[in-house]
């Protein structure tokens, strides 16, 4: 992780974003988790909102995973980066991707949001990169690897679209579980603790990973080498959440 003199501004609130966010899903005492303790990431509030949109779907982890209920608070604000940062049209992958998974959370959480349900972007490239890339461009779009929102913090019982555990991008990426597989083990030889993770994270929510691969004790090696980083331990809670779920013993 980058030591704090070398941090751009929005990188750093990036991290301290995450750190609220690991508190949280940890049980941390607070209520809202940014928006009523935005002095423990920024004072400035576009700078904050930056952070929201970089951070994505992420940044409700704790309500997407059932940990807490979002903060009314939270999802206002949420949904203010959502509107002050859409994708331009030539915008990239993971900018538009990070997007539709942003107004998809605010669906799944909250009755008041007005943002639009824009359409989910392409998914071809998932069946076309090599392994080594698309495990590059999955892992930054690891915020789009989640399991269903429980029924207890769903905004509406009624789906009115595609959430994003049954995105087009969840069900291409399941078609490629051995090569995410193989990125994975090449992202921990190569030390790279946040592409291991959030690669580790996705195939925590996809069927078929290999039992020769090991995956929970790859998590905890990736956990005890780079989990001092908040973007890696917030991954790691969500892989860690979705494989319990799998196994059904998730609360």
């Amino acid at each position: 992780m980058e030591s704090p003199g070398t941090q751009t501004p929005l990188a750093g609130a990036v991290q301290d974003l995450a750190s609220q966010v690991v508190s949280a899903l940890e049980g941390g005492d607070h209520s809202a988790v940014f928006a009523g303790t935005a002095a423990a990431v920024t004072s400035d509030e576009d700078l904050l909102l930056a952070a929201v949109r970089v951070l994505g779907p992420d940044a409700l982890l704790p309500g997407t995973l059932g940990t807490s209920p979002p903060h009314p608070d939270d999802l206002a604000l949420f949904e203010k980066a959502v509107i002050a940062f859409p994708p331009a049209p030539d915008a990239s992958l993971t900018s538009r991707w990070t997007h539709w998974g942003m107004t998809r959370t605010l669906r799944d959480l909250s009755t008041a949001a007005i943002v639009p349900h824009d359409d989910e972007p392409d998914t071809a490239w998932v069946d076309t990169l090599p392994w080594q890339t698309l495990t590059h461009q999955l892992a930054l779009l690891a915020g789009l690897a989640a399991p269903p929102v429980p029924a207890a913090v769903q905004a509406s019982s009624v789906p009115t679209a595609p959430s994003t555990a049954e995105s087009a991008l969840v069900r291409a990426a399941g078609r490629r579980t051995v090569d995410i597989a193989r990125g994975f083990v090449r992202a921990v030889r190569r030390r790279g603790w946040l592409q291991a993770a959030g690669a580790g994270r996705w195939l925590s929510v996809l069927d078929d990973v290999p039992d020769t691969l090991g995956l929970d004790t790859g998590l905890e090696f990736v956990a005890a080498m780079g989990g001092d980083d908040p973007r890696v331990a917030l991954h790691l809670h969500a892989a860690r959440h979705g494989r319990a779920q799998g196994r059904g013993d998730a609360r």
